[in-house]
């Protein structure tokens, strides 16, 4: 373990390499050109430019990045999340560079990424998917199985992932024209046409089980997170545990993870997905090869280090956790802080962070890829930081996160930090009822059709500017100041940009 490449950017990057710090590793950071004065890069011990903005010119360019793990004398890639870390192509370009893989096996990605594979790889694990269809790409056939099927239903790409090639269809007229979209924009997007359709569960909670296995059929299970608030199934608040299962229904679904790692003789950690629908059945969606944005939370309630398990696993360490965990200790929240704006359909937005002011204290972390003066631009994912809060319980997590977010202030460039203070007050996140539905049913209409933004902007508009008004009062000083003091400006205290 001598030296590690981290082949990812933002607030991943500076993760892995503060854990490689805590290891007695030294760290290689990677970075295009608008990301020279980036955090990842700061914080590493050496960094190379692998070429320009464009994600395909640098982040997801394996020789370029593998030339720069053979100059750094590197031995071993993390891949962070994103990018290329299911890339099973990657993984196995870096084992047969000499370097250690810090992920699954080649063929464990390809598998468990393609979609179609890893619902028949469920089956075999005894673990039910949701209900669907491999389709023949002979449309009118695949018309008559998706009528099969049932409506509603879902047209999803077999190698996709993050809402692309994905269509909602609510009955029969619709259905020929969501395959054909579906199929081209998955083309496009992944380089394979290939859809399949699923029964699309309404109003379901979407429940993830984090696993860790050692290669060689161990594999120890880290709890479970909820990550139903999301919009175009872009997750924007987990929390662990899901209020919605039972002891048993916990153990259950515990069990069905723990399968289907075993039966993919599964190395490192990655997370079984699953939907709950509103009988309590648990139906597999996907598995993610890779360690997820959430980590923290779980990290939170067990006094895991992931990452660490992620590199010792990939060097050969025995897996030293136990089966299933000892206690799940506390309550744990995570919020998604983007350069988006929620007012506007969360619409990217870019700028300079003039100032930022991070919130503090107990139980309360932050993972984040940027600082005051760093430029938020338009080429990669908006994220710019991960809040995470731990409590004794569920109440006390929320009202810790809440006070987080109205200490949280960044100048320069719209946040979704709006979003989430109507979150941790909304009645029903607050009774711990929130569902895959929660944007369409409390500000609007969240849709797979970019048609929809408008209505979706509309109702974020107004119940944000309700909420921030509201904020505005409770915390206007008693008196007005008729002058600010010099001090009080300096130190960033007065007029808000």
């Amino acid at each position: 373990m001598k030296k590690i490449l981290v082949a990812n950017r933002g607030e991943i990057a500076v993760r892995v390499i503060r854990t490689c710090r805590d290891m007695g590793i030294g760290t290689v950071a990677v970075y295009s050109d608008v990301d020279r004065d980036s955090l990842h890069v700061i914080r590493a011990d050496e960094a190379y430019a692998i070429g320009p903005a464009e994600p395909s010119a640098s982040y997801l360019n394996i020789g370029r990045i593998l030339r720069a793990a053979q100059r750094s004398g590197a031995t071993a890639v993390h891949p962070g999340y994103g990018f290329l870390a299911e890339n099973a192509d990657f993984a196995q370009a870096v084992q047969d560079a000499g370097l250690v893989w810090i992920g699954p096996d080649p063929k464990t990605i390809r598998d468990m990424g393609d979609k179609i594979t890893a619902r028949e790889t469920a089956f075999e694990a005894g673990v039910a998917p949701v209900p669907g269809a491999t389709l023949t790409g002979d449309l009118d056939r695949d018309v008559a199985i998706a009528e099969r099927v049932g409506f509603p239903l879902m047209v999803k790409a077999s190698g996709g992932g993050g809402g692309k090639g994905m269509r909602i269809v609510e009955g029969a007229a619709e259905l020929r024209s969501a395959i054909e979209r579906a199929s081209n924009e998955a083309a496009k997007a992944f380089g394979d046409s290939t859809v399949y359709v699923e029964r699309a569960i309404r109003n379901a909670r979407h429940v993830e089980v984090q696993v860790v296995g050692d290669g060689h059929g161990q594999v120890a299970v880290l709890g479970e997170r909820d990550c139903s608030i999301q919009r175009r199934h872009q997750k924007l608040v987990e929390e662990s545990a899901c209020t919605a299962l039972t002891p048993e229904s916990r153990r259950e679904l515990w069990s069905k993870a723990a399968a289907l790692a075993k039966q993919v003789c599964y190395a490192g950690a990655g997370t079984v997905e699953f939907l709950l629908d509103q009988s309590g059945e648990t139906w597999f969606l996907e598995m993610n090869t890779r360690i997820q944005v959430e980590h923290p939370v779980t990290e939170l309630v067990t006094g895991v280090d992931l990452v660490r398990q992620q590199i010792a696993i990939a060097f050969g360490e025995p897996l030293q956790l136990n089966p299933y965990p000892r206690s799940i200790r506390g309550h744990a929240i995570e919020c998604r802080i983007g350069a988006e704006d929620p007012t506007h359909g969360f619409l990217p937005a870019a700028g300079v962070i003039e100032r930022l002011q991070e919130p503090g204290g107990p139980g309360v972390r932050i993972d984040s890829g940027v600082y005051p003066g760093f430029r938020v631009g338009l080429h990669y994912d908006p994220l710019l930081a991960k809040l995470i809060v731990w409590g004794r319980d569920r109440d006390h997590a929320v009202r810790r996160m809440a006070r987080a977010i109205d200490e949280y202030r960044i100048y320069g460039v719209s946040t979704t930090l709006p979003f989430h203070r109507f979150v941790m007050r909304d009645e029903v996140f607050l009774a711990g009822d929130a569902n895959t539905s929660f944007i369409q049913e409390r500000m609007g209409h969240d849709s797979l059709d970019p048609a929809h933004d408008l209505a979706l902007a509309a109702g974020l508009a107004a119940v944000l500017y309700r909420q921030e008004q509201a904020h505005a009062l409770e915390f206007r000083p008693r008196r007005e100041r008729k002058a600010e003091s010099a001090w009080w400006l300096r130190h960033g205290f007065g007029r808000q940009g």
